[in-house]
């Protein structure tokens, strides 16, 4: 049996957390269940409520394994998967790119052969090239949980966001979501348009012609337009982008100035959203290019609403793919 792209074979929760055969694994939004979805969703609400309790800790995942192999430099994601697998009991190890043999130049197919012998219950993995956690996952016997592939998806990211948005608008159905900014070399955008229109969100992209995705606008499910002023009456949501120079070849705009200027979000636009739009970023934010930091401090910033959401988000998928130990 093969997983297939999004969550794989998923069918309940109950499903999930009873079974103790095939692991399953989180590579992709593109394809992910509306009711998978919504059950990940739902099972991070109760996460939050376990990360704001005195004694944070639950046993559920006591006697598993969990390697964090991240290839490209993290802090929020890292940090919250660990985070996120010790508050479910599990013994976590972390090792990054330059701690590891890849810097020696071990290639990521022996890298993957070397985990698999440990024997761990799941990895989790960021890697600058598109489709490594599906390479990986043929490699092991474990579930594999995809942390950011190149510029291909970020899954565990839209999740937390859907979650922050879900808390803060009820349903999606029917609001529109503005995604703000290098659409073209984002992970996060393109798991977040997968997800939203799963969820029935409209999602408009906000982006210089350089930052749109070449083709991909026709493959994406969201519109495009480069009038941001226009579109923030009408939104429930905006989300900012930072600009990815680390994935820029070259320079896509004249200067930072002209970018905060057409498309940075200031305290101004921030006001051309309805009173009950709220802003969201990924991180980590560039302030004063795609965000000024009176809106990323203000009230309307669901910022660290999302960080808080990412730990819970990624404690429920570890429940669900892992479930209770057998033994």
């Amino acid at each position: 049996m093969k997983p297939v792209a999004g969550l794989g074979q998923l069918k309940s929760l109950d499903d999930l957390t009873n079974r103790s055969g095939w692991p399953h694994s989180l590579f992709s939004t593109d394809g992910l269940p509306r009711a998978a979805a919504l059950d990940i969703i739902d099972t991070a609400r109760e996460m939050v409520g376990v990360g704001r309790r005195r004694v944070k800790k639950l046993p559920t995942l006591r006697g598993r394994t969990v390697i964090n192999a991240f290839f490209e430099n993290s802090t929020r994601t890292r940090v919250s998967f660990e985070l996120a697998g010790k508050r479910m009991g599990a013994d976590v190890i972390n090792f990054s790119a330059s701690a590891s043999s890849g810097a020696k130049g071990e290639t990521l197919g022996d890298t993957a052969r070397t985990l698999a012998a440990m024997n761990p219950d799941l990895i989790v993995i960021r890697h600058p090239d598109g489709g490594a956690p599906w390479f990986l996952r043929e490699r092991v016997g474990c579930a594999v949980i995809n942390a950011g592939d190149g510029i291909n998806e970020h899954p565990t990211q839209a999740l937390l966001d859907a979650l922050t948005l879900m808390e803060q608008l009820g349903d999606l159905e029917g609001r529109t979501v503005a995604i703000v900014g290098d659409v073209a070399h984002s992970r996060v955008a393109r798991s977040n348009i997968h997800l939203l229109h799963t969820l029935g969100a409209n999602v408009v992209c906000v982006s210089p012609s350089t930052m749109r995705p070449a083709q991909m606008d026709l493959a994406l499910k969201a519109q495009w337009t480069d009038d941001l002023d226009a579109l923030l009456p009408r939104c429930d949501a905006v989300m900012m982008l930072r600009i990815q120079r680390e994935r820029l070849r070259e320079s896509l705009f004249p200067h930072n100035r002209e970018f905060a200027i057409r498309f940075g979000l200031n305290p101004r636009r921030a006001d051309l959203l309805p009173s009950h739009g709220i802003i969201l970023h990924p991180g980590p934010m560039n302030r004063g290019v795609e965000i000024e930091p009176a809106v990323a401090d203000g009230d309307r910033a669901m910022i660290l609403s999302q960080v808080e959401n990412g730990v819970a988000v990624r404690m429920a998928l570890q429940l669900m793919l892992l479930g209770r130990s057998e033994s």
